[in-house]
């Protein structure tokens, strides 16, 4: 089970409800269908409408919009659709579908809204950019005091993201926080790009026209929530930037590592609004290679329509089959007992043969063998997240499984109990704090290594500890050759089962 996910992002469609744009709609539609074939086994394909879907907020502009939502749904191709709002969604509010009715009447998220997809660990983070003054919604423009209400709103989130107001917040993860990657959508440009209509067509700079009020109060928003990529509509042209960001957590200058890399990517009108030129965009998010399952990268299909000629056509066709691929810059490999955790939670039982090579996935890592390079703090974090997940597959098997199996899935949970106890008590990590990390279910490994030293407390006796670690190890290699798996835990990792040092 990898992370992968599919994000088809359309935008600026600006029905209004005449049904003159219907025909642009199904050849929009047809070229979806032809470009998400390759994705049919995606398990989490998106659609994301990023603003504009009507032109004025009309009645039967928004009759329209949501006929063209359901012909989309009904496609088959997504397994979700989103939207957030534009400028033109929520203008004339004087009318009796004006901006309140608009967000209500296309169930759009009107500060912000967090959509969180289990299996790909996706966290999109839905924008909305249009509190601003009437007479400069209508141009466009979001002001300063309506863009720093909406960065407050990110700032708030980010930190109930992270959970430090407390674990509720983080209740419907089934990862830390860090190890999610989030995507961030919103309707107006939110930076300049070298792409632009101002001087092209009006004869005057971009800049006053159509951007965010502060650009480098919108990175940082993105930054403090680890936002890898930003998706846009509004100004109805093609862009992609790379803006790098020096890390403070960085270990040392220079190289990649030392840069947080946000990805900003504009739509344009998916319709051709005003007669510009079409265009969607194809986001697939997946491991680099199948023999590097760790390396994970975007890989971008941009698609024209000239001026409602013809098809949709590859936009970068001088590239390789016409796609750009971008670094991710972060190791988002799971942790086996996470996955397991996570394939576990979306089934509503499980089989026999199921379990089995869950439980091998599970215990096939240094932690449960005689490994001399792991710290105890280490350890003490794969016993944690193995234990969780343990409890999670004696639940979902209890319905079908025997009782000599439930046995001895209790034992083994009884014995990862004992080796958290031994590895807590040597980092001298007292009961009450134990009790705390038992019951995180989002023990998050790096703040484990940062808060307690890899060497154990003074005053102990390593190699006798390490004698009694391997012989609980042992006896848990016994109470799982009960359910008819010989790991050989607790001596030397087979060659095969190697893997990241978790």
């Amino acid at each position: 089970m990898d992370r992968s996910f599919v994000i088809a992002q359309i935008s600026d469609l600006h029905l209004d409800g005449s049904g003159r744009l219907l025909g642009t709609i199904e050849t929009l539609i047809a070229a979806l269908r032809e470009r998400m074939a390759a994705f049919a086994e995606v398990p989490d394909r998106i659609l994301l409408i990023t603003g504009d879907l009507v032109n004025d907020p009309t009645p039967p502009a928004l009759d329209e919009a949501l006929a063209v939502i359901a012909s989309l749904r009904q496609t088959g191709l997504f397994t979700d659709i989103q939207a957030v709002a534009g400028n033109h969604d929520v203008k004339r509010p004087s009318q009796r579908s004006g901006r309140h009715d608009a967000y209500d009447y296309l169930h759009l998220p009107r500060t912000s809204k967090s959509v969180y997809y289990r299996q790909a660990g996706l966290d999109l983070v839905l924008l909305d950019s249009n509190r601003a003054s009437l007479t400069t919604l209508a141009g466009g423009h979001v002001d300063e005091q309506a863009y720093h209400a909406m960065v407050t709103q990110s700032a708030r989130l980010s930190v109930e993201l992270a959970g430090t107001l407390g674990t509720s917040g983080r209740a419907c993860y089934s990862e830390p926080a860090d190890n999610l990657l989030r995507v961030l959508a919103l309707h107006h440009h939110p930076l300049p790009q070298a792409t632009g209509e101002g001087k092209r067509f009006l004869g005057v700079p971009d800049e006053p026209l159509m951007y965010l009020a502060a650009p480098a109060t919108f990175l940082e928003a993105a930054t403090s929530l680890n936002v890898t990529l930003v998706l846009h509509g509004h100004r109805h042209v093609e862009g992609l930037t790379r803006y790098s960001i020096p890390d403070p957590r960085a270990p040392r200058s220079g190289g990649e590592e030392f840069w947080r890399t946000i990805y900003v990517l504009s739509c344009p009108s998916s319709t051709g609004q005003g007669g510009d030129d079409a265009g969607f965009n194809v986001i697939h998010f997946g491991p680099a290679s199948e023999a590097e399952r760790s390396e994970y990268r975007f890989t971008i299909a941009r698609y024209s329509r000239p001026r409602n000629d013809g098809g949709f056509r590859p936009l970068d066709s001088n590239l390789p089959d016409g796609l750009i691929s971008l670094a991710v810059g972060r190791d988002l490999s799971r942790d086996p007992a996470i996955q397991s955790a996570i394939e576990i939670a979306s089934s509503a039982s499980l089989k026999r043969d199921q379990v089995l090579r869950l439980v091998r996935l599970m215990l096939s890592r240094p932690a449960f063998h005689d490994e001399g390079g792991q710290g105890w703090a280490d350890h003490l974090y794969t016993y944690l997240v193995t234990s969780h997940a343990w409890v999670d597959l004696e639940a979902r098997f209890a319905r079908s499984a025997s009782k000599p199996d439930v046995a001895a899935l209790a034992e083994v949970r009884a014995l990862l109990r004992r080796l958290i106890g031994q590895s807590a008590d040597m980092l001298g990590i007292d009961p009450a704090t134990l009790d705390e990390l038992l019951a995180d279910r989002l023990v998050n490994r790096d703040d484990l290594l940062r808060r307690w030293p890899m060497l154990p407390r003074e005053a102990v006796e390593v190699a006798g500890r390490v004698q009694q670690r391997l012989h609980l190890l042992r006896d848990l290699n016994d109470r799982v050759k009960l359910l008819g798996l010989d790991l050989g835990l607790g001596g030397e990792m087979p060659p095969q089962g190697r893997g990241p040092p978790r």
